[in-house]
């Protein structure tokens, strides 16, 4: 792979495998937000994406990761990322649960994010959601080639905070490609004092959102990965993995 400023530039048949490994996410959350409603432990939603990635013959992404012990991060109403699936933890009405899910097909990488409902939920919490969605769309539209990767940045703060939400600082989006995390780090606001790389075709982004009702201040759990908002208000979180191309941006991360 050739690189630019650092930036691995996939071919055509890299970005086929992780066009790949990338619906095979989409298939697994597709499945995980059938499975949501109140009553279900979380342990569940780990059990089906144990379960459908043998069956695709693909290897879950993040467990053991940096020692990380499950296939999926499952987080829920105040958390924000790298939640532990558990049989204790039970959804109930009106929670909402973040699905955060990776696989590696072919020696090359998928990731995506959604977070669902769970039953009926608030009005305030449908507009996170909502919210959260939109930004990630507005982000992925500024993927063109000769723009710069803080304009996708900049479309997703702008958006976030024009509607009184915030966006989390502590963790970004990333490149990525036959490495989970790569070059570049994708911002979800423009960092102040720095210049971002021009963006080319043949790069591929995991441009992933996370929003919060209050406060973006963080905080670890002692589990040493649960991220919680501080003021534990809700927070969602949605991910899409996406090739910069000559046409402008393709979602890979689709069933």
């Amino acid at each position: 792979m050739k690189k630019f400023r650092g930036i691995y530039i996939k071919n055509s048949a890299e970005i086929a495998l992780m066009r790949e490994a990338s619906r095979i996410v989409s298939v697994i959350l597709d499945a995980l937000g059938e499975a949501v409603e109140p009553g279900v432990p979380t342990m569940h939603f780990e059990d089906i994406a144990q379960d459908m990635c043998r069956r695709f013959g693909v290897q879950p992404a993040f467990q053991g990761y940096g020692g990380f012990p499950f296939a999926l991060c499952c987080s829920v109403n105040e958390e924000i990322v790298h939640g532990f699936p558990s049989r204790e933890r039970i959804l109930r009405e009106g929670d909402v649960v973040s699905f955060d899910m990776g696989v590696i097909y072919e020696r090359f990488y998928g990731d995506s994010a959604r977070t669902y409902p769970v039953g009926t939920v608030s009005e305030q919490a449908r507009t996170l959601l909502d919210v959260t969605r939109e930004s990630l769309d507005r982000g992925i539209a500024q993927a063109l080639p000769g723009n710069n990767l803080y304009d996708v940045s900049r479309a997703v703060q702008d958006y976030v905070e024009g509607l009184g939400f915030s966006v989390v600082r502590r963790f970004v989006g990333h490149g990525i490609g036959s490495k989970l995390h790569e070059k570049p780090e994708v911002p979800n606001f423009v960092p102040a004092g720095t210049v971002g790389p021009v963006l080319k075709p043949g790069m591929v982004l995991a441009i992933e959102p996370m929003v919060c009702v209050g406060s973006y201040e963080v905080e670890i759990l002692e589990d040493k990965w649960t991220a919680v908002t501080k003021d534990r208000k809700l927070s969602a979180h949605f991910e899409h993995t996406v090739a910069v191309t000559h046409d402008g941006p393709v979602v890979l991360s689709v069933s």
